[in-house]
């Protein structure tokens, strides 16, 4: 196995980084990154139905897709994602257990006791402390997860916070759970860039494995798929599942209810409803919101207001 403590600290990078891995590679390979603020949705979820976008723009929090399915999760510094890449003979090999065993196995030199839940998380004293995913590819199957060390557990809860009701769809959900940093379970102070190398050293204990530096082809290549892929709204918005989407809001004692329908991040219908816009208004802007992206910039072009309470009121 090849051990790549993964430098780049772009979300979207490492994200590029483990597919490249995955389909270019041979080698069984563990990595470990870590990004700027960043929400990450599972590739089979609604990002928007996901996060609490109001809060994720103010506070310019990357919001990201991963190709493996599951839930959504939120990095920053304070947290450690761990992925292994693996060559299978038969999907009946894959557990996810079989991944997560060795990240038990380090914690608990630690002296920490992790353990699974049923929900393909790491819990220590019941808490939460990494969400895990997987993705098939041939004969391969990538396992990433989080390892939340010093995380600022505030701008977590605040990211993914949202209202129920507002979004309808067949997307994958999120199961909320409550969360804790592993940091605050040790004995002993430790430094986060002590605990990834750590975590490397464990690994490369092992017999047979090896440090591997990503050269200048791979860096090259695995930049060109982040810009052409994994940076681009239409794989992070735009592959969202069909949905709908309906909100009443008051404002200024003016109701305004919105309805949309949403197919690959286009919205396809539009009725607004209410005495916020007077008529004919509310329908020349309904019929003028069809074809525009379910997007921040796009709902502002189409209302001509810089009244945030009001363009927020469509997400």
């Amino acid at each position: 196995m090849i051990c790549i403590p993964l430098k780049n600290t772009d979300p979207f990078f490492c994200l590029a980084a483990e597919e490249y891995l995955l389909k270019n590679f041979t080698d069984d390979i563990f990595m470990l990154w870590r990004s700027e603020n960043t929400v990450v949705v599972g590739k089979h979820q609604n990002a928007l139905g996901e996060i609490n976008y109001p809060f994720v723009r103010e506070k310019n929090i990357t919001v990201a897709r991963r190709i493996s399915g599951g839930g959504t999760v939120f990095h920053d510094s304070g947290n450690v994602n761990f992925s292994f890449i693996k060559n299978v003979s038969s999907p009946a090999e894959i557990s996810f257990k079989m991944f997560t065993r060795p990240v038990v196995e380090a914690l608990a030199q630690l002296g920490l006791k992790a353990t699974t839940s049923g929900r393909n998380d790491l819990l220590i004293d019941g808490l939460k402390i990494s969400g895990n995913a997987e993705h098939v590819y041939k004969n391969r199957v990538l396992h990433h997860g989080t390892l939340l060390f010093n995380s600022d557990l505030e701008n977590l809860g605040q990211a993914i916070k949202v209202v129920p009701g507002k979004y309808e769809s067949k997307a994958v959900q999120s199961n909320r759970s409550k969360v804790a940093n592993i940091s605050s379970f040790l004995n002993n102070e430790m430094q986060i860039d002590k605990f990834s190398r750590f975590l490397i050293d464990v690994q490369l204990q092992k017999a047979g494995n090896t440090l591997y530096e990503l050269n200048d082809v791979d860096t090259e290549i695995i930049s060109k798929l982040a810009k052409e892929k994994f940076i681009t709204w239409d794989w992070n918005f735009g592959y969202s599942p069909k949905y709908t989407f309906q909100h009443t809001v008051n404002i200024n004692d003016r109701t305004l209810k919105i309805f949309l329908a949403v197919k690959k991040g286009i919205i396809e219908d539009a009725n607004l409803e209410g005495n916020y816009f007077a008529e004919p208004f509310s329908t020349e802007l309904s019929a003028l919101l069809i074809g525009k992206r379910h997007f921040y910039e796009d709902v502002q072009n189409v209302l001509g207001t810089r009244d945030e309470q009001l363009i927020y009121a469509f997400f």
